[in-house]
């Protein structure tokens, strides 16, 4: 079994089919996808998928910035597998997809080879990604659901429980589920990837180690110059503080809070010239080994709220998008990070036109608490296709969904034992 992978498609829309495409959108989901023309349930390992457009802009040249749609999928599957059950979807994947350039089919339909060649050619690669848990699948989340369902009503059937001792309550919960055919996995651990997986894994973070090694006196050597370069830009940048329109919050109000979580996509461009470029590339592959190799499971520095996430550069590294799965409401999601990790989202975010002016990279910046919340919803993308394959499950519930599991098969004896059933 391989870790988690991410899928991202980008693809520009054709003149004139722009107006056509949003009105299929709306069709299809008005915040949570309904499944009419894309069924993201029925393919294989899907945790979160989502069908994004980004609208047609100018760059700080006046250069056009084409209109993209962008679809997103979190998988336990390749993205190579995740492709190919697509391409079979036939005519909603024609519907979705045909509005773009170059899609085949404009005279008769296409065939599951076309589809899959052509959905090939526009796959895009994401240069970080976050998951709040690598290797646990969905599977692992919706069982692990059911079998907290199962265990709260035999609980509630057994009264006589509750006074017994915490070894007395673990055996009887025990001897039930294991004379529950259904139930019967949970005495086992979850499968977890396997020895390839592990080892690429390792294999990966060895590269990462050996080029920051050998960067490293490089860096030092370069790091008062370009601690002199990046006030220089700080202090020259623009950071004008716009809202977005009455209408467009609104609008973006209209598609949250549908469920206990949320979708969150936002676009900006990033400042002009190579400095900045270099800067949020390196950035951002620091950022991606980080995540994926030292970070606590379930703990993006303090933010435990995040199922999955991902940075995509658009239209020629002009433009990034950041994605989200986040449990709450956007206001508590923004708090979040403002709170507990300000540092890392100015890292990040600093570099794209109209953040909030930032010091040295890292201070200042979203602390500027109402202009930091109005870039962001200047910058969001409504979402109205969003499809969760756990969407009533926060990550905290997610995460005691396993810690049931993990106490009918672990060794807990004292302590650990009476918190396993207190937390029942």
């Amino acid at each position: 079994m391989p870790y988690q992978s991410a899928l991202s498609v980008v693809a520009p829309v054709r003149d004139g089919a722009a107006d056509e495409l949003d009105r299929l959108l709306a069709e299809m989901g008005n915040g949570v996808a309904n499944g009419e023309v894309l069924d993201f349930g029925a393919l294989s390992g899907v945790h979160f998928a989502r069908i994004v457009v980004v609208p047609a802009d100018t760059d700080h040249r006046g250069r056009p910035l084409p209109a993209n749609i962008v679809y997103l999928a979190d998988l336990d599957v390749s993205p190579e597998e995740h492709l190919a059950e697509l391409a079979r979807g036939g005519e909603g994947v024609d519907r979705v997809f045909g509005h773009c350039e170059g899609y085949p089919g404009r005279t008769l339909p296409p065939g599951e080879h076309e589809r899959l060649e052509w959905l090939r050619s526009r796959v895009a690669r994401e240069p970080a990604t976050y998951v709040n848990t690598r290797g646990r699948t969905k599977e692992q989340i919706v069982r692990e659901a059911e079998l907290r369902e199962a265990v709260s009503d035999f609980l509630d059937r057994r009264p006589d429980l509750r006074d017994r001792q915490p070894r007395a309550v673990r055996d009887a919960i025990r001897k039930f589920v294991g004379g529950e055919p259904g139930l019967r996995w949970a005495l086992e651990p979850a499968e977890r990837p396997g020895f390839a997986a592990r080892i690429r894994e390792w294999a990966h973070l060895a590269w990462v180690a050996l080029l920051v090694l050998i960067a490293l006196p490089f860096a030092l050597v370069a790091a008062p110059v370009y601690a002199f370069l990046i006030r220089r830009h700080e202090k020259r940048d623009p950071a004008p503080h716009n809202r977005a329109d009455e209408a467009t919050m609104l609008e973006l109000a209209a598609l949250e809070d549908h469920l206990p979580m949320n979708p969150f996509t936002a676009v900006g461009q990033v400042k002009p010239g190579p400095f900045r470029k270099v800067t949020i590339n390196v950035i951002l592959y620091l950022l991606n080994a980080v995540t994926r190799h030292l970070l606590k499971p379930g703990d993006l520095v303090g933010v435990k709220t995040i199922h999955f996430a991902r940075w995509l550069f658009l239209n020629d590294r002009r433009q990034v998008l950041f994605a989200s799965n986040y449990d709450g409401s956007l206001e508590s999601y923004m708090d979040d990070f403002i709170d507990k990790i300000s540092w890392g989202l100015n890292l990040v975010f600093t570099n794209g036109i109209g953040y909030p002016r930032t010091r040295w990279l890292i201070k200042d910046g979203c602390r500027d608490e109402l202009a930091f919340k109005d870039y962001l919803r200047l910058h969001q993308a409504p979402t109205l296709v969003w499809y969760p394959a756990y969407g009533r499950l926060s990550t905290a519930n997610v995460a005691a969904n396993e810690r049931l599991r993990k106490g009918l098969h672990s060794d807990l004896r004292g302590d650990r034992e009476r918190a396993w059933v207190q937390a029942l």
